[in-house]
């Protein structure tokens, strides 16, 4: 497990180009409460390979015991090919939210067993089609956590490192990628991104956290040979 850890934090943070350029998204919100549930402050999104991968920071720890009952609650919204023309069709022809293709919704919660209970993670994998037309409309398609899939969820402290497969569903893909996130009592934020088919890109395969298409030696080790 912990190899796959530090092959995740590699594959998202030392090799994309992405986590070089500056966070699609930045939030301020207001000072947290000890009821305040924990709220995005940044957004960094691109693509590694096949997958969309996402580093999304909050302004405290979005699960555990330290937020109790009142943890993460959060989505964020993947215009995947920034076509307005698919995904998501609210009736707010207005809304930022609309051309969505995919939403990112990441949940700290509590599992209750007989006599005890624990802190987990969730992140739930929904597409939209054209006949979406609300927000909690779409297909469900993966829900993804840190114990059962390590090699793409990674929560440390106040951030959470996503690798999303592309290849699941039927999710368009363009060279450019957008990205909504809605703060609470706040209007709708929205960044760009690089898209899955931007040019010049290598794509460079994983499996069980190892490169599936090796590229050639250099004379200095990259970073995924370091891990």
């Amino acid at each position: 497990m912990f190899a796959s850890r530090f092959f995740l934090v590699g594959a998202l943070v030392a090799s994309s180009v992405v986590y070089a350029q500056k966070p699609a998204i930045t939030y301020k919100p207001p000072p947290a409460g000890e009821d305040d549930r924990p709220l995005i402050t940044e957004i960094v999104v691109g693509t590694q390979g096949t997958d969309y991968a996402l580093k999304i920071e909050f302004n405290k720890e979005p699960w555990g015991d330290g937020c109790g009952t009142r943890c993460a609650n959060a989505t964020v919204f993947l215009d995947t090919d920034n076509n307005k023309n698919t995904g998501l069709k609210l009736k707010d022809a207005r809304a930022l939210e609309n051309g969505a293709d995919v939403a990112l919704t990441i949940q700290g919660l509590r599992v209750y067993q007989a006599a005890s209970s624990r802190s987990a993670l969730k992140v739930k994998v929904r597409q939209f089609s054209e006949d979406s037309t609300e927000l909690d409309s779409g297909r469900q398609l993966a829900e993804l956590d840190p114990v059962q899939d390590s090699e793409r969820v990674l929560a440390q402290g106040t951030s959470v490192y996503l690798l999303v497969d592309a290849n699941i569903g039927d999710l368009p893909a363009g060279p450019k990628l957008r990205v909504v996130y809605h703060p609470p009592d706040s209007k709708a934020l929205v960044g760009m991104g690089v898209g899955l088919s931007a040019p010049g890109g290598k794509v460079e395969l994983f499996k069980d956290g190892k490169l599936s298409n090796p590229v050639k030696k250099a004379k200095k080790k990259s970073d995924y040979e370091k891990f």
